[in-house]
């Protein structure tokens, strides 16, 4: 530890610690800086140090530790109240509030003790001349702790009556008091309400809005406000995450995993916090966090893994089954020690109303990577019921009559109603037509596997006297065939069984069914030799053009034919696309998908609409291409699996956020990255998904939401399988979130990683423009050296690719950069100058008009910024020559900034303005009043019969006319 030799030392040591994380090292350091501020024998310097101590013991997991500090400042103020200054006197009234919620917290200390020092605070409050606004509300929190509603009613009441003063809580953290009575009160919506402005960031604080946004959790999903409580979680959980004293509000994040079908990251949540299972320091928080992880490992036991590997207290492996007794142990002991403080079954009723919840949502898509741990279906019941009496299982007859009905119907599920009449039949004698049957349709269920078994089928049907089945059958064998890549054979193997279904058709020896089969399957093997060996497709659509010949107009309610027909028109429109004819191919794919949603079997007509939106996108026919996708989705309902889900979602996110749609388009990617995580694809199609939805989100200003899906989304983003360019792109956007939400050397990072990929491409502008965000992240991180190594990497490039403008601004932001390096004020000055001499140079070559006014403005903003860095660069003790000196070459380059922006006529208006206002300003810094006077009086006359409503206008008159006041006093 350094040496602390001075207050001053100690003071920027304590500022430095205040800054660290929260954790058992930064209370460590305070305990030492306690140490050194007593051998200053300074009483003031010991009271900051007690009271730094306190603060960092109070936002930690060790909250148990600040009463001795405080017991210590209060005995000091008693003793020598003149010791403390205004702040310090200010602070020891207002962590009253700390020690009374602090002794809350501790079911050791009596209730009595707590009611006593209710009113020490309130009789101290009184005595200071503070309101009682601040006292009331600590008389709330604890009549509600222990359950004394009417108690809580009326200090709620109170509490609001009296005035806001210094010692009130801050609005955000007032404001969440009063929505968890509310809340407590089951009025899930008017807490909501209350809690509005915190929630949209009119009010803010260290712990504000993360404990409003945990709180919110679950009051949204009990009234269906879904798509909000999805977004509460990521980003409040993204503000929980790295503060070791919100052990509460983590928990109600595992509570909303628990509570939403997202168990598995709410077992990623616990495994980021193992410390949350046994740190002792505040026990009321421990009790919530142990309670939430009994719900969610009740939750794992109901679906049947209660023997799953899960992360719990360090030592021992743990299943869900186990760590769930072991949580319920832990929370029912402390719940039972506050009750028994406290004299109510309060506490321990709600600790067993909060494990008992059920969950409200069976899967909410989060958008980050998930698993699940357990098949799509209804919520376990809580308690598993009595086993049922056995059913009655179906006769023979009864199956068989189902299956056919559903075959004949082409319903989804046929299949699996014959797999039940061939298990049912193993155990029973059935007729020789039956066996053909199920034959049949097993093969049809095993696709290019199922040769043998249409093969069995035909001789069967054969054996039953149905010589059309039996043809039909062997048909489908030399089709699948085909499928198994066995072209040629399929084409021998088909003409047989077409010639003789036509004889047969044309003696009335078979039905209009089976010639149809037949035809169909000769089109199809056909069909695949066009794709396959891009032979001429005149055979095939005459085969196809037989088929339709056949049935149509025969189809009514026959749906086999109208199958057959519809088919037949997505073939022939599959041969237009073939021979480069996309309108007519996309005429009659919709013709085929209208006919499949006209006989009720619009799962049919999915892949057909999937065909029509490729075909209009690539003729650049974005409404169309929306509207099939759209109808995809709808036609496919339930029936379409997870990755076509998955993959329809995701086009169509493409699409409508191509039309500026983006809170569509993210929903649509939200979709997209459920389902592929839901077939297995979350590393593949789930990464891309997951880095539009990021994107999406971004562009909508959600940009925690955003963060939290990108970091998602970037482990498993690959240059092999997704390009270099999306993992770029997803750095790039997370470096632009991270940016925004202030913590600018992670922002710095993500971009320095981005920049470095691009580093290899050929074309460079990417990897220039990512230099300099990196320089600007780095620069708002306090690493003023590093940026500027960022800053000269991409001016370099600029200046490689002729971009003046941005080459420019690459040299401000270093002359900016380098008054906080070793380069100080003069090479300030020299990374200024050059960036004049780049603009004037640029702008003398320039022969476009358009071009040679846009280096105009940067030259003008150039000068604009050299001359406030001459004004700020003057050092602090520097004598009044210097200064003189430093304000004059400000002021010429003002003057100069003022002569270009004034050629740019209206367009530099306001840009010539700012530069009067400040060369106006630095007049008066002279002592040169009229010139100041003149300057501000340009600026008026600038704007005379501009528009008054105009923001800028507004500002630029008031600041002229309070340059004014000075000189004309």
């Amino acid at each position: 530890m350094m040496e602390i030799a001075d207050f001053d030392a100690l003071r920027r040591a304590m500022a430095e610690n205040s800054e660290q994380p929260e954790g058992p090292a930064r209370n460590a350091r305070a305990e030492q800086l306690l140490v050194a501020a007593e051998k200053l024998n300074i009483p003031l310097a010991v009271i900051e140090a007690l009271g730094h101590q306190l603060k960092v013991y109070n936002y930690s997991s060790e909250k148990d530790k600040m009463f001795v500090p405080f017991a210590r400042l209060l005995r000091m103020w008693d003793e020598r109240p003149g010791d403390f200054d205004e702040y310090e006197t200010h602070s020891l009234h207002w962590v009253f509030k700390w020690m009374t919620a602090g002794m809350l917290d501790q079911p050791h200390v009596p209730l009595a003790s707590i009611e006593k020092w209710l009113g020490e605070m309130e009789h101290r409050y009184r005595l200071a001349g503070h309101s009682e606004r601040a006292v009331r509300s600590a008389e709330f929190s604890v009549a509600g702790h222990i359950g004394d509603l009417p108690r809580a009613e009326r200090a709620y009441a109170a509490w609001l009556a009296a005035d806001r003063d210094r010692m009130a809580d801050c609005p955000a953290c007032e404001l969440h008091g009063q929505g968890g009575w509310q809340l407590r009160n089951g009025r899930d919506a008017e807490a909501l309400e209350v809690w509005g402005p915190v929630l949209e960031g009119e009010y803010s604080c260290a712990h504000e809005p993360h404990t409003v946004l945990a709180s919110s959790l679950a009051p949204l999903l009990r009234l269906g406000r879904l798509d909000e409580a999805r977004a509460h979680h990521l980003r409040g959980f993204r503000l929980v995450r790295p503060m070791e004293s919100m052990r509460g509000a983590y928990a109600d994040h595992v509570e909303f995993c628990a509570l939403t079908g997202n168990e598995a990251r709410g077992l990623e949540l616990l495994a980021e916090r193992p410390a949350y299972f046994t740190d002792t320091g505040q026990p009321r928080s421990r009790m919530e966090f142990l309670t939430v992880v009994t719900l969610l490992m009740d939750r794992l036991t109901e679906l049947g893994l209660g023997g799953q590997r899960v992360p719990g207290p360090a030592g021992r492996a743990w299943t869900a089954g186990e760590l769930a007794g072991h949580a319920r142990a832990g929370a029912l002991e402390l719940a039972a020690r506050f009750d028994a403080r406290n004299g109510t079954s309060y506490v321990g009723d709600q600790v067993r109303e909060r494990m008992a919840q059920r969950p409200l949502a069976d899967r909410l898509p989060l958008g980050v990577r998930a698993v699940r741990t357990a098949p799509a279906g209804p919520p376990a019941p809580p308690v598993p019921a009595p086993a049922p009496e056995p059913a009655e299982q179906p006769s023979l007859p009864a199956l068989l009559a189902e299956a056919r009905r559903l075959s004949d119907a082409l319903r989804p599920h046929a299949l699996e109603a014959w797999e039940a009449v061939a298990r049912a039949a193993e155990e029973t004698e059935v007729d020789t037509y039956v066996r053909a049957e199920i034959a049949d349709h097993m093969a049809m269920g095993r696709g290019p596997a199922g040769v043998e078994l249409f093969e069995r089928a035909a001789e069967l049907y054969a054996e039953a006297g149905d010589e059309g089945e039996a043809i039909a059958a062997r048909a489908r064998a030399a089709y699948v065939r085909a499928l198994s890549g066995d072209l040629d054979e399929a084409l021998a193997r088909i003409d047989d069984p077409y010639d003789r279904i036509l004889a047969l058709y044309a003696d009335d020896a078979t039905g209009v069914r089976q010639t149809a089969s037949v035809l169909m399957s000769r089109a199809r093997i056909l069909m695949r030799q066009v794709h396959e060996r891009s032979l001429g497709a005149g055979a095939a659509e005459q085969a196809v053009r037989e088929l339709l010949a056949l049935v149509g107009g025969r189809g009514g309610s026959d749906v086999r034919l109208v199958s057959r027909a519809a088919e037949g028109r997505a073939m022939l429109a599959e041969l237009a696309e073939h021979a480069g004819d996309g309108e007519r191919a996309g005429q009659l794919f919709r013709q085929a998908s209208a006919q499949f949603v006209g006989a009720e079997l619009p799962w049919f007509a999915v892949e057909y609409e999937v065909r029509v939106a490729a075909l209009a996108h690539e003729q650049g026919d974005l409404a169309e291409a929306e509207r099939a996708l759209r109808a995809a989705l709808e036609h496919g309902g339930p029936y379409v699996e997870p990755v076509g889900r998955a993959q329809l979602h995701l086009q169509l996110a493409e699409v409508v956020g191509g039309r500026g749609a983006a809170e569509e388009a993210a929903e649509h990617a939200l979709q997209a990255a459920h389902w592929a995580d839901e077939a297995g694809e979350s590393g593949t199609l789930g990464a891309w998904a997951r880095h539009q939805l990021g994107g999406f989100l971004l562009r909508q200003g959600r940009f925690a939401e955003a963060a939290e899906v990108l970091e998602s989304a970037l482990p498993d983003l690959s240059a092999e399988r997704h390009g270099d360019g999306a993992v770029v792109q997803t750095q790039w956007w997370l470096g632009d979130c991270l940016s925004e939400l202030g913590e600018h050397h992670a922002a710095a990072e993500r971009r320095l990683q981005a920049a470095e990929i691009a580093r290899h491409w050929p074309e460079q502008h990417d990897h220039a423009t990512l230099a300099h965000l990196a320089g600007e992240s780095l620069g708002n991180a306090g690493l003023p050296a590093e940026a500027d190594q960022a800053y000269t990497r991409a001016g370099e490039l600029w200046r490689a690719m002729g971009n003046v403008h941005f080459l420019v601004r690459a040299l401000r932001a270093r002359a900016w950069l380098a008054l906080r390096t070793e380069a100080g004020p003069k090479g300030a000055r020299a990374l200024m100058a050059e960036a004049v001499e780049e603009c004037e140079a640029a702008l003398a070559a320039a022969d476009d008009p358009a071009a040679a006014e846009r280096l105009a403005g940067e030259l003008g903003q150039t000068h604009r910024q050299f001359g406030d860095l001459l004004a700020r660069s003057v050092p602090e003790d520097a004598d009044d020559p210097a200064i003189h000196e430093a304000f004059e070459a400000a002021l010429a380059e003002m003057t100069a900034a003022i002569s270009v922006f004034a050629g740019l006529g209206e367009d530099g208006l306001h840009s010539r303005t700012a530069a009067e206002l400040a060369a106006g300003w630095l007049e008066a810094d002279l002592s040169r009043p009229a010139a100041a006077t003149a300057r501000a009086r340009a600026v008026l006359d600038a704007y005379e019969g501009a528009d008054p409503a105009d923001e800028t206008v507004r500002s630029r008159r008031a600041e002229a006319r309070q340059l004014l006041e000075p000189t004309e006093e």
